[in-house]
């Protein structure tokens, strides 16, 4: 089999010629400090891997939408720390927005969200600008150049990451709306509602899109974050919608719970995704235990991660070729599996990534 061939076997819940390996994602710290800078393509090119290329569709927008939010983004000198300092002002006819973070060689962050109350809310839901169209030849010029080595993955038009309940935790803080939700359900889904529907307003422009997958959910809906009740009322529902609009554009959804998610195996069946990553190990903080995972779940989703990137990449190959072996037993009867680190990663001898590699080529169904 081609990595293609391998890894649309996967997503279909198939079991292809071997198991399938991949990265989340390769990050420029990771890239820089242990790979003297090369890009993602020429990492995976370096490691042998099946490629997962990230690239999203470029939006257009009209300048009168856009002279109606005007945002004035400072960035201030470098702290003690080593951390760049920012503050936004977005100035709409009624009023402003502000938020802050900082960032530096590694990720970034926000320290002052967007939205802090319901007038907030009503400011950026009347201007938040949104595309008037969408142009695909930056994820077909990835895919023409792609061609048999993997796929194409994109992130669906959000206005934080992936699902409406996770855009909104990345608008607003996150433990206050948490208690939104149990002190103000009403408004709480109002605001998700008035999300969703601006992202089905802009994914219905996705008719044709060439990528493979599109990823949705993320951190905050997992069960170290919300419980599944919550889940079911300020999740589920938004996310169901948005998964069935992307199966009739005709893309896999994986759904990106990141943390904890033995608890909401069945309610992420319910939503309608294909599949399910990162499957993280309590090791890394998650919940993860992927043989009762593909026991329970595996004959309806396929899954991508499981692997411990803490432990594979940071000691010894033996130690990576050894993870990986405990992945593909524990997938190999129930699932269709790709094998990738649980979620990014930042540090790890490069010998290691190369034995992960290689243990996956050696998997065989």
């Amino acid at each position: 089999m081609t990595s293609r061939e391998r890894m649309l076997t996967a997503l279909a819940n198939g079991r292809p010629d071997r198991l399938p390996c991949q990265v989340h994602g390769w990050m420029n710290y990771y890239l820089e400090t242990f790979l003297n800078g090369i890009d993602q393509w020429e990492a995976f090119e370096m490691f042998d891997l099946d490629f997962a290329i990230y690239v999203s569709p470029t939006y257009r927008y009209d300048e009168r939408s856009l002279s109606r939010w005007v945002e004035d983004r400072k960035v201030f000198p470098v702290d003690a720390d080593g951390n760049h300092p920012w503050a936004s002002t977005i100035t709409t006819p009624k009023g402003t927005l502000q938020s802050k973070g900082a960032y530096n060689r590694i990720t970034g962050w926000v320290t002052e969200h967007l939205i802090k109350n319901e007038a907030d809310f009503e400011l950026w839901n009347e201007f938040q600008p949104l595309p008037v169209s969408v142009d695909f030849s930056e994820i077909q010029k990835a895919k023409d150049r792609l061609g048999d080595r993997g796929i194409i993955r994109s992130h669906p038009f959000s206005f934080g990451q992936g699902s409406p309940w996770q855009s909104f935790t990345c608008l607003h803080e996150i433990q206050d709306a948490i208690m939104l939700g149990c002190d103000n359900p009403d408004l709480l889904h109002h605001y998700l509602d008035a999300i969703l529907q601006k992202t089905l307003q802009v994914t219905r422009m996705w008719e044709g899109i060439p990528s493979d997958m599109v990823e949705v959910g993320g951190g905050a809906g997992s069960s170290t974050v919300i419980s599944p009740s919550f889940y079911r009322e300020f999740g589920l529902p938004y996310d169901q919608q948005q998964n069935e609009l992307f199966h009739d554009i005709g893309l896999k959804v994986v759904n990106h719970f990141c943390g904890g998610l033995m608890p909401m195996l069945d309610l992420v069946v319910e939503s309608g995704a294909d599949g399910l990553e990162t499957m993280t190990p309590p090791a890394m903080g998650g919940d993860c235990d992927l043989a009762e995972a593909s026991r329970r779940v595996g004959g309806k989703l396929f899954f991508i991660g499981g692997f411990d990137q803490n432990r594979g990449f940071t000691s010894t190959p033996e130690t990576a070729r050894k993870l990986v072996l405990e992945c593909f037993e524990a997938t190999r009867d129930h699932a269709g599996y790709i094998c990738c680190p649980s979620d990014h990663f930042f540090d790890g001898d490069p010998e290691n990534v190369r034995a992960f590699a290689q243990a996956c080529r050696e998997c065989a169904y």
